[in-house]
C-alpha cells in the first residue's frame, strides 16, 4: 500500500512517521522483553522520572538553540521516555494500557477541547478567543477540581511556578504581587533587559547567603494563601 502513495504526499509522509513510529515502539518492547536488556527491564515509573526531567530540560535547550539536528534527538529522546512509560504500563498489573490508550485518550481530549475546529458549538477567531473559553472546557472535564490552583504541578522550578500562580490569581481577582501593589513592580523594555534584572536578583540573594529558589516558592505560597481566601469569599458572597 505505501508503494502507491505519491512522493511527496502528506500521505506519504503519514505512512513513513507512523512505520518508524510503529519500529521505535517495537524497540522499546524489545528491549524490556525477556532476554532483552536487564537495565531496561528493571526500570520503572518512579526510576524513570529523573530522565524525563533530564530529557525535557535538553529539548528546551535545543528549541532555544533553535539547532535543527539537536531538536530532532531531543525531541526523540522526550518520545522515547512516553514510550517506556506505556510500555511498562502495558505490563503492570493495576494500569494495562499501552501507547495506543494514550494516543486514543489524547485524541479525545484535543478534540473535546477544540469544538471550535471539529464541529462543536464554539467559534474562535483568535487565540483569545479559545484562552476565553479553555479554562470552562477544562472545568467541565475535570468537576472534582474546586480551586484554579489544582493541577498546577508542584515540582516546577520556583519562577515558572510563580508565573503559573500570577495567572491563576488573575483570574480570581488578586493582582497585587506577594511584596506590594502591581503598580510598584517596574516595567522593563524586553526580556534581555527583564533577565538582568532578575539575575542581578539572584546575585544578591547569593551575595547575602539566600536562596532565591527557596524564597520565590515562599512568596508563590503566600499568593496560593490570597487566591484560596479570594476563592473563599467569592463562593460565601
Amino acid at each position: 500500500m505505501v508503494g502507491d502513495i505519491r512522493p511527496g504526499s502528506t500521505a506519504e509522509s503519514t505512512a513513513r512517521a507512523t512505520t518508524h513510529l510503529d519500529e521505535l515502539i517495537d524497540t522499546v518492547a524489545l528491549l524490556r522483553a525477556p532476554g532483552g536488556c536487564p537495565w531496561d527491564a528493571d526500570q520503572t515509573h518512579a526510576s524513570l522520572v529523573q530522565y524525563l526531567v533530564e530529557e525535557s530540560w535538553e529539548l528546551i535547550d535545543a528549541i532555544e538553540s533553535g539547532d535543527r539536528d539537536e531538536m530532532i534527538e531531543e525531541l526523540g529522546d522526550v518520545l522515547y521516555q512516553v514510550l517506556f512509560h506505556a510500555d511498562i504500563a502495558a505490563h503492570t498489573d493495576g494500569e494495562r494500557f499501552d501507547i495506543h490508550d494514550v494516543a486514543a485518550h489524547m485524541t479525545a481530549k484535543m478534540v473535546s477541547r477544540h469544538p471550535h475546529v471539529f464541529g462543536g458549538d464554539r467559534t474562535a477567531e483568535t487565540a483569545a478567543d479559545v484562552v476565553s473559553f479553555w479554562d470552562e472546557l477544562k472545568a467541565d472535564e475535570k468537576p472534582h477540581r474546586t480551586s484554579v490552583l489544582d493541577g498546577i504541578p508542584r515540582g516546577m522550578p520556583a519562577l515558572a511556578l510563580a508565573q503559573k500562580v500570577l495567572g491563576k490569581a488573575e483570574k480570581v481577582g488578586v493582582t497585587d504581587v506577594a511584596s506590594g501593589a502591581a503598580s510598584d513592580v517596574p516595567v522593563f523594555a524586553d526580556e534581555a533587559e527583564l533577565g538582568a534584572a532578575l539575575l542581578a536578583t539572584v546575585a544578591a540573594a547569593r551575595a547575602g547567603g539566600l536562596d532565591a529558589e527557596r524564597a520565590l516558592r515562599h512568596a508563590v505560597r503566600a499568593l496560593e494563601d490570597d487566591v484560596r481566601a479570594a476563592e473563599q469569599q467569592g463562593a460565601a458572597g
